[in-house]
């Protein structure tokens, strides 16, 4: 086994490399497949956690051991002049490699090693540690060791990757959403949209069978059991959303219950990179899939209360993403810290989904919630308020006095809650365990958020 001092370069030991990053802290690998200008062609040539294959490079996740990228060199294109693997804290640990100890890259094939110990780190995030770049119709390997203070971002950045995640939407196809018009002047009220449910008198519904056998009699066939009519995102009931296609709709990943018409379903994973690598630093976030053709779409989640907001683009609305079911594709939506209680959180912070933009957007509530209006001070449980208009002012504050009843372990139970001031409104689920937990929720899979919650 070879040591490399940085700076310094040798020969690839072998066609297929294996790039292993070994850290005391947890750390995610990457590597980005760069031209002669030193940027990538696309954003294909990204190689991470949240898109881990490229064209001749794959990324494979420790489980429970350090990252690997694997290169094969014969497989690289013909204008990719260098692979460049790199790591990054992944805000499990610590905040920078200040803290970290050791940090060494090896990079093996057969029975051949380099390694490259990287030393001196201190306000860095993020690290570029080696190079296998091309020379004279070679391959060979340069120890790097280059920091970043913004991490994994940063070093994307640096190589051309757009983290921009969403060009600017276009107009919606098909169909317009009707938007709530803006507030009058004074204290402004939010009465949920009134769509159209299917009614009429009752009466003895049945289901004549095509097949020639006697009809089906059953209140399931009840007009109130009925599709919902028109195009856009509708209430389907209280528990489901029909979704009438004439063009394109963002929705929760696995909430499709049923659908007719052509459609095509294409996963988004959390909607595009930058916002990928939020969502893995925050634990906040929304697992997409875009849903495009004509037809009928049916969501659901678990059962849980749906609710339709419409946004006319004069303020945005902060959520929690397990309770995202569907989106216009007009709305945009980011990740971003909530004002107030930085200095409250883990290493990563809190964090909540914000859209914004004009479209419709729909939500679930564990139980029926209400809707307060901020025209004063307002005060809710972290894990009972679902969303809140953007424009309010956040804080925590503490309820509980640190003495001696708490050293004993008795308690309000409230110790923290949420502070809303400004104009506009809040919404309070009647639970305090919302799907896949709130502000840095417990969700996995198909429900956002990783992290703890730091109100329990």
């Amino acid at each position: 086994m070879t040591a490399l001092a940085p700076g310094e370069n040798r020969p690839a030991p072998g066609d297929q490399l294996t790039v292993t990053v070994a850290s005391s802290a947890s750390v995610d690998v990457s590597a980005l497949l760069v031209n002669t200008a030193g940027k990538v062609r696309s954003d294909a040539d990204f190689v991470f956690f949240n898109q881990p294959t490229g064209p001749g490079v794959v990324y494979r996740h420790g489980n429970g051991g350090p990252d690997v990228v694997g290169v094969q060199t014969s497989a690289l294109p013909a204008d990719v002049d260098k692979v460049v693997v790199t790591a990054s804290l992944d805000g499990r640990g610590p905040a920078t490699f200040a803290a970290v100890g050791a940090l060494t890259t090896t990079i093996e094939s057969g029975s051949t090693a380099l390694t490259f110990p990287i030393t001196g780190l201190t306000t860095e995030s993020g690290v570029v540690c080696v190079e296998i770049y091309r020379r004279n119709g070679a391959w060979k390997v340069r120890a790097i060791g280059q920091g970043y203070d913004d991490g994994l971002a940063g070093i994307a950045s640096a190589f051309g990757v757009n983290l921009d995640d969403d060009p600017e939407p276009a107009a919606a196809q098909g169909h317009s959403s009707p938007v709530m018009p803006a507030p009058p002047p004074g204290p402004p009220a939010y009465p949920p949209p009134a769509y159209g449910q299917p009614g009429g008198p009752a009466q003895q519904p049945t289901y004549a069978s095509q097949q020639g056998a006697q009809p089906v009699h059953s209140d399931l066939f009840d007009p109130s059991h009925a599709e919902v009519n028109g195009l856009g995102i509708q209430k389907q009931g209280g528990k489901m959303v029909k979704v009438g296609m004439n063009g394109e709709v963002m929705a929760r990943s696995g909430s499709m219950v049923a659908y007719q018409g052509e459609l095509k379903f294409e996963a988004l994973g959390s909607g595009g990179i930058g916002r990928a690598i939020r969502q893995h630093l925050t634990g906040e976030g929304v697992p997409l899939m875009k849903v495009t053709g004509r037809g009928d779409l049916f969501l659901a989640n678990s059962a849980a209360d749906v609710h339709i907001i419409d946004l006319d683009g004069t303020d945005g609305l902060t959520i929690n993403g397990a309770n995202v079911l569907a989106f216009d594709s007009t709305l945009r939506y980011d990740i971003g810290r909530v004002q107030g209680a930085a200095g409250y959180a883990s290493n990563a912070g809190l964090f909540n989904c914000v859209f914004t933009g004009r479209g419709r957007i729909a939500i679930t509530t564990h139980g029926s919630p209400v809707v307060l209006t901020v025209d004063q001070a307002t005060y809710a449980d972290p894990n009972a308020a679902v969303a809140w208009s953007s424009s309010l002012q956040t804080g925590i504050k503490r309820n509980d006095s640190f003495g001696l009843g708490r050293l004993m372990g008795r308690s309000t139970g409230e110790a923290s809650t949420l502070a809303f001031s400004g104009r506009g409104f809040v919404i309070v689920q009647p639970s305090e365990l919302p799907p896949g937990g709130l502000i840095g929720g417990t969700g996995g899979g198909q429900q956002a958020g990783t992290g703890g919650s730091i109100f329990g």
